[in-house]
């Protein structure tokens, strides 16, 4: 199996396929975590917002068939993260730092100051790999309100709030 994989824009046709990347993906973040749970995946809308923005990237192999994916949304002048999965066959390989790499192009193209997301703070594949991207975890005071909101939202359906965390890059 070759690395080589293409960045692009997702197509409408290809939005369940995104869903069994992120189902499969969650294996990887449970055994992660030292969790049992059902995997979950963003609801087919969520995607469909991100796709008619333009800021639903696809990592694609050489058959041009989805093994990854970066969904976000443009909030208060920053590119926001919703989702970075890549499937457990192409994990390990680049797949997701390229797909940050392209979603980081993409914000400075739209002149936006900062990509956020919210992540895992001590899953290597999560905190860890976005602060080697430059991404900081701002102080308490300094979240952005929307951000903040974010977390808020992700501890109400039972995220863990000691481990959940907020991340800012700057551009």
């Amino acid at each position: 199996m070759s690395d080589a994989c293409i960045i692009r824009q997702a197509r409408l046709d290809e939005l369940p396929r995104l869903t069994e990347i992120e189902i499969d993906a969650f294996a990887t973040l449970a055994e992660a975590l030292g969790v049992v749970r059902e995997p979950h995946a963003l609801p087919q809308d969520i995607l469909r917002e991100s796709l008619d923005a333009g800021l639903l990237l696809v990592a694609a192999d050489d058959d041009d068939w989805p093994v990854g994916f970066l969904a976000a949304e443009e909030i208060a002048g920053t590119l926001y993260v919703i989702e970075l999965d890549v499937c457990r066959d192409w994990q390990r390989r680049g797949v997701g730092r390229r797909l940050m790499s392209a979603a980081i192009e993409m914000a400075r193209a739209c002149r936006l100051r900062a990509l956020t997301l919210t992540t895992e703070r001590n899953v290597p594949f999560n905190a860890p790999f976005y602060e080697s991207l430059g991404f900081v975890l701002p102080r308490a005071e300094a979240v952005p309100q929307f951000l903040q909101k974010k977390l808020d939202q992700e501890i109400e359906v039972g995220m863990d709030p000691e481990r959940r965390v907020a991340m800012v890059l700057a551009l």
